[in-house]
């Protein structure tokens, strides 16, 4: 997507503002410009002001100085973060985001009752003018698409748990139509298929789209600029987050004083693309993560300047294999969720498991831990089984009254307390943060104590589900680079691609209560669910026609070929202009890899490349939306037959 042009017209339009929450000044002396039609991904670390800024935009928040246009003329719909309880059905609650048709459909009872034929006349009219008439069936797509099964569109608020209710109040907020759409993390609990239907989601949506977001894929995907809280001002970048992270990288790269830290992590990511460049047994996977990898040691001086460090120390001793699972059905109360489930456990297993919410991707996970979901086969441990399980439990086990170096004594008490005090500084835990209470912590900071925690305990299995939940970007990096270099065993639940595709090569799919290889990689998953997807809201209801003759039928084969012989010639040229753009982006990483290039000196040779690389990335996208468009229409021209 492309930077709007200086024709387009100004929505929102900030000067100087200063922003102050309690002692701490957010935001000094901030300027910021948002055009319609632009779609703004708004990142920066936990706690620097980002949600701050969308109170003020919807009048929530007060700032200390400055001026902010107004917005009365755009209808605007934000994402509300509160977790509300109500006995409304989740259908209705959704249709309660459309303000306007609520209160026509009020105004229309009053109407009716009494028995004002012409008032009534006018506000079907206006029905009719929203589209008010289709509210149920668009609000059910909604929830279908955010994972709600069809019989829940019916069930109450109040009977879904906190993260079923945010995807409420995202349906909520898509469902109000809008000028400007405020969303303020809105993949955080959701899984990778949800992710991928709102992405899909979002590319349609023609208003303008504010976006506070930590999956940095799901910012490539939707948006076309940055604005970055640093510093205590609100930066804008053209592009997306890759191009942001590239911009930062070679900027960053110049300021010697980080020369040699650069230098030592440029060392480690070359080690690991060594190693498992020897141990990849699949080549298509093999061949996407080995450019992943590699790319990564472009961007890394992006987050030299990161507050977090850590590694995964080795455990003192392992079994091979560490666990095994045989014949297992999994369940609960005598139900079987998957079965026949056969999964060894190995060191070195790197392991992600793909599938739709509800398919129990989390049991399995929770099976391997050692979790009463075992109904009949399997489960043995090794002689030295020490695993490290982390989910949204962990958060809510934490000792609010203890501090974050308690925690830590508790494990390890004989350990020094200076050495835990720099461990945990390396997850930003520094003074008051280590030492206090953490009956204040953020649901950020929280997640970071409970990753702490397992990292503290040298475990040789590490069991992660959604552990990326609440962490901001360079955390979500730091945690990427880490396992990266774990030896143990890992097997993972997310829905970020980026930490996937850097992390595991094993990937299995979860799916119709079986748990089986999945061949191919995370790429040719994502394309595979978006045109299922696609053709599942494609396929109509078949007709009753009389039954055509021998010749009308392959009258009818020919003109349908005829019909579809331009589009499939089109998705070929689509897919041979892919294939050779790709070439060109592994040319150039494989250039980007000498570390010279970054010298001062060589500057005017390093910024051509990292322009062309961009543009190139950017041609990709917009060829793999025209792939998807293809084909999505050769599909229902199949369907339709």
């Amino acid at each position: 997507m492309g930077h709007p042009s200086t024709e387009t017209s100004t929505m929102l339009e900030i000067k100087q503002i200063r922003l102050q929450r309690g002692p701490k000044v957010l935001l000094e002396n901030c300027d910021l410009n948002v055009y319609d039609g632009q779609r703004v991904g708004v990142i920066g670390p936990n706690g620097s002001g980002k949600s701050s800024v969308f109170a003020v935009l919807t009048g929530a928040l007060e700032t200390d100085s400055g001026y902010i246009s107004s917005l009365e003329n755009y209808r605007l719909s934000h994402m509300a973060q509160e977790v509300v309880a109500s006995p409304r059905p989740a259908r209705d609650y959704v249709i309660d985001g459309d303000k306007r048709l609520r209160e026509i459909q009020l105004r229309l009872e009053l109407a009716e009752t009494a028995d004002d034929y012409q008032q009534i006349t006018l506000l079907h009219a206006e029905l009719d003018h929203i589209d008010g008439y289709t509210a149920e069936r668009r609000a059910e797509a909604l929830l279908r698409g955010l994972g709600f099964a069809h019989e829940e569109c019916e069930h109450p608020v109040d009977s879904f748990s906190g993260g079923w209710r945010i995807r409420l109040n995202l349906a909520q907020a898509l469902m109000c139509p809008s000028d400007l759409l405020l969303l303020d993390e809105p993949t955080n609990h959701l899984d990778l298929d949800t992710t991928l239907w709102l992405q899909e989601w979002l590319a349609q949506y023609r208003g303008t789209l504010l976006m506070i977001s930590h999956d940095r894929d799901f910012i490539d995907a939707v948006c076309d600029t940055i604005v970055a809280v640093e510093h205590q001002k609100l930066s804008s970048y053209r592009g997306n987050y890759s191009a942001y992270e590239l911009q930062r990288a070679e900027r960053l790269a110049q300021e010697q004083a980080n020369y040699a830290r650069q230098q030592r992590r440029v060392a480690e990511i070359d080690a690991f693309v060594r190693r498992f460049r020897y141990k990849a047994t699949k080549a298509k996977q093999a061949q996407s993560r080995l450019k992943e990898l590699e790319r990564m040691e472009i961007i890394a001086p992006a987050h030299i300047d990161s507050p977090f460090h850590f590694s995964f120390i080795p455990a003192d001793r392992t079994s091979d294999p560490i666990i095994n699972l045989s014949e297992a059905s999994l369940g609960y109360d005598a139900e079987p969720i998957l079965s026949g489930v056969d999964i060894a456990l190995r060191p070195g297993s790197r392991i992600a498991l793909l599938g739709a919410n509800g398919a129990g991707k989390s049991t399995l996970l929770k099976a391997l831990a050692g979790e009463p979901v075992i109904l009949s086969g399997e489960r043995v441990t090794g002689a030295h089984c020490s695993i490290g399980y982390y989910n949204q439990h962990q958060l809510e086990a934490l000792d609010l009254e203890a501090s974050a170096l308690l925690h830590l004594q508790r494990l390890r008490p004989n350990v020094r307390e200076q050495q835990i005090r720099d461990f945990l500084g390396g997850f930003n835990f520094h003074g008051d943060a280590a030492t206090g209470s953490i009956k204040h912590f953020s649901g950020g900071e929280k997640a970071r104590l409970a990753l702490a925690i397992i990292v503290w305990q040298r475990p040789g299995l590490l069991i992660l589900d959604e552990p990326t939940n609440h962490l901001d970007l360079e955390m979500r990096q730091a945690l990427t680079e880490a396992i990266q270099g774990y030896e143990g065993a890992l097997i993972l639940v997310s829905h970020d691609r980026y930490l996937l595709r850097n992390s595991v090569d094993t990937l299995l799919l979860v799916e119709d209560g079986r748990v089986e290889e999945y061949k191919e990689d995370l790429g040719t998953y994502e394309r595979w669910l978006l045109t299922r997807d696609h053709a599942r809201d494609s396929k109509q209801a078949p007709t009753r026609s009389e039954p055509a003759s021998r010749p009308q039928k392959r009258r009818g084969t020919a003109q349908r070929r005829d019909q579809q012989r331009p589009l499939q010639q089109a998705i070929k040229r689509n897919e041979n202009e892919m294939e050779n753009i790709s070439q060109e982006i592994a040319q150039i990483e494989i250039t980007l890899t000498d570390t010279t290039l970054y010298e001062e000196g060589n500057k005017d040779h390093l910024q051509p490349l990292l322009i062309e690389q961009s543009r190139l990335s950017n041609r990709r996208s917009e060829l793999e939306e025209e792939w998807l468009a293809l084909q999505e229409s050769l599909e229902e021209m199949q369907n339709s037959h």
